[in-house]
């Protein structure tokens, strides 16, 4: 057989009786398996007809009768077994075809793969593998797609719909055309039309949570189907569709529904119906606009509705305490923010988008002022009543700490950041004077919140006094040490001085008190003291921030008597005089009117009547006289006599002002001096933007400072474009 030729006819007739053989194992008949021996005379002689010199190479016609072979058993066996069947009847022979289809092409390719190797490759032909599936496409596929997709649509049986769709797949030999064209496509357009059903009457009969109950459901069916049987392209586009038809074409009217749509939920709290609404919406592309911009105004309206709580109450409750209305608002504000921060977190999952609504809202109602009182005070304010020690709200460490957490993000929706910071250096000195803060730990930890929301320039000057106190400390100690050792240092009374630094504390009238001459000697004492320490610092005293501790020698008892310096200043006098005048005292002590008359208010008008007065009024006047009230008395052995306040608000609002005068000025100059020449709107805007961490600063401030830059030579206009400027180095 090697020398001889095998001739066409001859190695033909020897090929298709193993066909033949494949056949019959292929339809179930009685067949013994192919052997070795079998497979591989089967391979030699293709090999041998493929190999002989010309004219006896049979590689073409070989090729050729490969086509035949499965043309032929198509033709003859496959397609009448599928014309006779229908239904799921049809798609279980065309699986069962299909099948065996591809275990015919991979016994014959082997048989012939001598032809694959050699021949196909040189001639860039269809390789034996393509032949044998282009056989089934065009004569099986091409015939009965159109029938198969029409009784898959209908069919329930999940693992023969897997089979039958992964003819589809297969079938485009590497490309998913067929299983897009011949089946996806009418596939997706069934799905979208029996969703538009089902929404149609929904959207009519159920509320806002069950029409999201459904949605969900349908949307987990269709991916389960895609597990299933479908090809895994297709999850998308049909989740695409099943949301379209049932999410997006209705979403207007689902959100907005009455009583059961997105506002309704939000008003109700329902906490999961809103964390489906978001799983729902978060998939489709815009799809959680509509409802950031309903969460947006609900929480606008919520916080706008506090203010409003506020100012009425406030209004028709005169006799209550001032500020409690106020203080009551800032906690609530801090409610309403922790639950609509959860929200954020846990229904929207942290999506940028409602953090930005949240952002918003609070900014809305954040910069409202209440009853006169920007938030920007009532947030020092409360702040201050936390931090003292003894204040009225009674919290733990935990408490104090988390909620000093929470002002310093409420600071962060408000846009005088600077006021803020003003009120809040004004209140930190008194907490720290007169040794009200309830935790030096907590001083510390919001002077680091601020930093970090704020940057350290807002902080400086309150971090230097809080040093100040610490060094304070040490200083009265090694004055304590100093006096011990100094036998001649006779001071005559107990002294405790603090000394601060002038540049990190707020203003303070200093006048020259005369101070009484029991209070000179230690004065005295403690400059001696004061300067072995230091030639090269000045002391200046504050006697408006000093506090004094007095025995008053009443008829029924002594009581202690804590005042401030002033206060004791007035009473020393009446050691040495049983009567005094009004002018007499003030010509004593050296005082402005106006300091005088609180100071005698509060000790003859006021609650302890420490001094009598002729006449007997309400009020003092400038004719009036004061004796010393033996009589008086109290049920307490030591009582403090307040001095009524001074109202600051008007000073920090002026000082604040003329500190964002600096700062709009300082902003230009920076801006211009990189810039060189830029315009007017362009300059005021990028002002505005570095100034915007601090405070929002008003567009007539900004052209009001432009000017005065001009006059001071910092700036010119330029003479041919008014609107242009020049910095002037």
């Amino acid at each position: 057989m090697e020398n001889k030729a095998i001739g066409l006819d001859k190695g033909w007739d020897y090929m298709q009786k193993g066909i033949t053989k494949l056949k019959r194992i292929l339809e179930g008949l009685p067949e013994p398996p192919f052997t070795s021996e079998e497979y591989m005379m089967l391979y030699t002689t293709i090999y041998n007809m493929c190999t002989q010199k010309p004219p006896h190479d049979h590689s073409q016609q070989l090729y050729d009768k490969y086509r035949e072979a499965f043309e032929e058993y198509i033709s003859s066996t496959v397609l009448p077994s599928l014309r006779e069947k229908h239904d799921e009847f049809m798609l279980r022979e065309l699986a069962k075809r299909w099948a065996n289809h591809k275990v015919m092409v991979r016994w014959l390719s082997r048989f012939f793969h001598y032809l694959d190797r050699y021949f196909i490759a040189r001639r860039s032909l269809p390789t034996l593998n393509e032949v044998g599936l282009t056989c089934f496409r065009d004569l099986v596929y091409q015939e009965v797609h159109a029938k198969v997709k029409d009784a898959v649509i209908t069919l329930i049986d999940r693992a023969l719909l897997k089979n039958v769709l992964d003819i589809f797949v297969e079938i485009g030999m590497g490309k998913m055309d067929r299983y897009e064209d011949d089946f996806e496509a009418d596939m997706l357009q069934d799905t979208g039309a029996y969703y538009s059903r089902k929404a149609s009457s929904w959207i009519e009969e159920d509320s806002c949570p069950d029409y999201m109950l459904k949605s969900e459901e349908c949307l987990k069916k269709e991916r389960d189907r895609v597990s299933h049987y479908l090809h895994s392209s297709s999850e998308t586009k049909l989740s695409e569709k099943v949301q379209n038809e049932l999410l997006v074409a209705y979403a207007n009217r689902l959100l907005e529904k009455e009583h059961s749509g997105c506002r309704p939920l939000l008003r109700d709290d329902k906490v999961e119906d809103l964390s489906r609404m978001y799983r729902l919406y978060c998939k489709i592309p815009q799809g959680l606009d509509p409802v950031a911009n309903i969460f947006k105004p609900h929480i606008t309206a919520e916080g706008t509705a506090l203010v409003q709580q506020a100012e009425d109450a406030t209004s028709n409750q005169a006799s209550s305490a001032p500020g409690v209305q106020e203080q009551v608002l800032i906690r609530r504000t801090i409610e309403l923010h922790d639950k609509y921060m959860a929200y954020v977190t846990d229904c929207f999952q942290n999506h940028t988008l409602f953090h930005k609504a949240l952002k918003e809202a609070f900014e809305v109602f954040c910069n409202k002022t209440v009853t006169g009182n920007s938030s920007a005070e009532l947030l020092a304010t409360f702040c201050d009543n936390i931090l003292k020690k003894g204040g009225s709200e009674k919290l733990s460490d935990e408490v104090i700490e988390e909620t000093l957490e929470k002002v310093v993000k409420l600071l962060a929706y408000i846009s005088d950041k600077d006021l803020f910071a003003e009120f809040y250096r004004k209140k930190l000195p008194r907490r720290l004077l007169f040794d009200r803060s309830a935790n030096d730990d907590h001083k510390r930890s919001i002077l680091t919140k601020l930093k970090q929301q704020c940057g350290g320039q807002f902080t400086s000057k309150m971090e230097g006094m809080v040093t100040d106190l610490t060094l304070a400390r040490e200083n009265q100690a090694n004055y304590e040490d100093y006096l011990r050792s100094n036998s001649a240092a006779h001071p005559g009374i107990d002294l405790t001085v603090t000394v601060l630094t002038t540049g990190f504390w707020p203003s303070y009238k200093s006048f020259d008190l005369n101070l009484p001459a029991e209070m000179v000697k230690c004065v005295e004492v403690f400059k001696g003291f004061y300067e072995t320490k230091t030639k090269h610092r000045k002391l200046t005293w504050i006697y408006s921030l000093g506090t004094c501790h007095i025995n008053g020698k009443f008829e029924q008892k002594i009581i202690e008597l804590i005042v401030s310096t002033y206060q004791a200043a007035v009473l020393l006098l009446f050691n040495a005089s049983d009567r005094l005048s009004y002018s007499e005292i003030m010509a004593h002590l050296n005082l402005t009117h106006d300091d005088l008359l609180r100071l005698l208010h509060s000790l003859s008008c006021a609650k302890y009547k420490i001094l009598s007065k002729e006449p007997n009024t309400k009020t003092i006047s400038h004719g009036d006289y004061f004796e010393f009230n033996s009589k008086f008395t109290d049920k307490l052995r030591r009582i403090k006599v307040p001095l009524p306040p001074v109202d600051e608000r008007k000073k920090v609002v002026e000082d604040v002002d003329k500190d964002r005068r600096y700062a709009i000025d300082a902003a230009l100059v920076r801006i211009m001096k990189s810039r060189k020449v830029l315009g007017h709107q362009q300059l005021v805007s990028e002002c505005v933007e570095q100034l915007s961490r601090m405070f929002k600063p008003d567009i007539k401030a900004i052209k009001k400072r432009m000017e005065d830059l001009i006059t001071r030579d910092y700036l010119e206009r330029d003479k041919e474009n008014q609107n242009m400027f020049r910095y002037l180095a």
